[in-house]
């Protein structure tokens, strides 16, 4: 219940895993999810004032009180939480890796036919990952906190991933 000091809940509200895209293989058989790791949040009793005419949404925390603004990179401690891009088999729930970062994550993650899962955080870092073991394969400084899913696309016979990050979009063409 929350109460006017506030009441400690594990996970965050955002959750181990929420809303970010998550992806299937079929090649690998396994299921990827971006995580949030040991976080936790602080629900409390405030004040919200309703105006007739505007969109309510309680004391629902607003950008500014999560520090999110698309360009704050890695601001959060280690004791605050981290971010994971976690491989699952979906038959047995079992875990099958981890790649552990330093920074919640909020972004998606694509898998492709290649074996390749691509992701990002708000470490401001866009990433290739080995879909069967988790190994790191890639990344590339985007200049801002990703906060979106890669998307796949082809143009003619070459393949190419898109990120948003920050206020920016990047493409990558991939190697044949």
């Amino acid at each position: 219940m929350a109460t006017a000091e506030g009441t400690v809940v594990f996970p965050h509200l955002a959750g181990a895993t929420n809303w970010y895209s998550p992806s299937f293989s079929p090649r690998t058989g396994l299921f990827y999810v971006p995580a949030w790791i040991n976080t936790s949040a602080t629900f409390a009793r405030r004040p919200a004032e309703y105006v007739e005419g505007r969109a309510f949404l309680g004391a629902f925390p607003t950008a500014a009180d999560i520090g999110i603004n698309g360009t704050q990179i890695n601001r959060r401690l280690p004791e605050e939480g981290t971010g994971a891009v976690v491989a699952l088999d979906p038959k047995t729930g079992e875990k099958k890796w981890e790649f552990a970062m330093t920074d919640i994550t909020d972004a998606g993650v694509l898998t492709t036919a290649s074996d390749v899962l691509f992701s990002g955080g708000r470490e401001g870092f866009f990433f290739a990952l080995d879909a069967r073991t988790g190994a790191l394969l890639w990344k590339a400084a985007v200049g801002g906190i990703v906060q979106a899913a890669p998307m796949s696309y082809a143009i003619g016979n070459r393949q190419y991933v898109a990120i948003a990050a920050g206020n920016s979009l990047y493409g990558y063409a991939l190697k044949p």
